[in-house]
């Protein structure tokens, strides 16, 4: 049976959605995702221009590869966000994150970077997630 035990010496980062740490006990299977954006099935840009809508579909395609290993967000012990906007991110992208977490009531540790740019020049963002089950 997989423990996690949330790791917070301080509690502000709780306020900003998110652990200090995650300290996982059990665990028969990890999964470390690629970072996931916002394109359709055959890997096409969408949202150009579009935090919140390039978020939601980042989180989409995270849960699809989170199902396909038979998981869910509630198994991520770890996020890490690259985005080329911080402000608009923290503005537009992370609420959309957020909502979607705090539905799978979790608070996975994690990173935020601000990056030149990304793999695509219209993405915005891209999700790297780490879970364990």
């Amino acid at each position: 049976m997989t423990e996690r035990t949330a790791v917070n010496p301080w509690t502000w980062s709780l306020a900003f959605g998110f652990n200090q740490g995650e300290l996982v006990e059990g665990a028969n299977r990890a999964l470390f995702c690629a970072g996931q954006t916002s394109v359709d099935e055959n890997g096409a840009p969408q949202h150009p221009g579009d935090m919140a809508g390039q978020a939601a579909l980042a989180v989409d395609n995270l849960e699809a590869v989170l199902r396909a290993a038979g998981m869910s967000l509630a198994n991520i012990v770890r996020l890490n966000f690259y985005t080329t906007d911080v402000d608009d991110f923290l503005t537009n992208g992370s609420p959309v994150i957020g909502a979607r977490l705090g539905a799978a009531d979790v608070k996975p540790a994690g990173t935020l970077l601000g990056v030149a740019r990304l793999a695509f020049p219209e993405l915005l963002l891209e999700i790297e997630a780490t879970a364990v089950a």
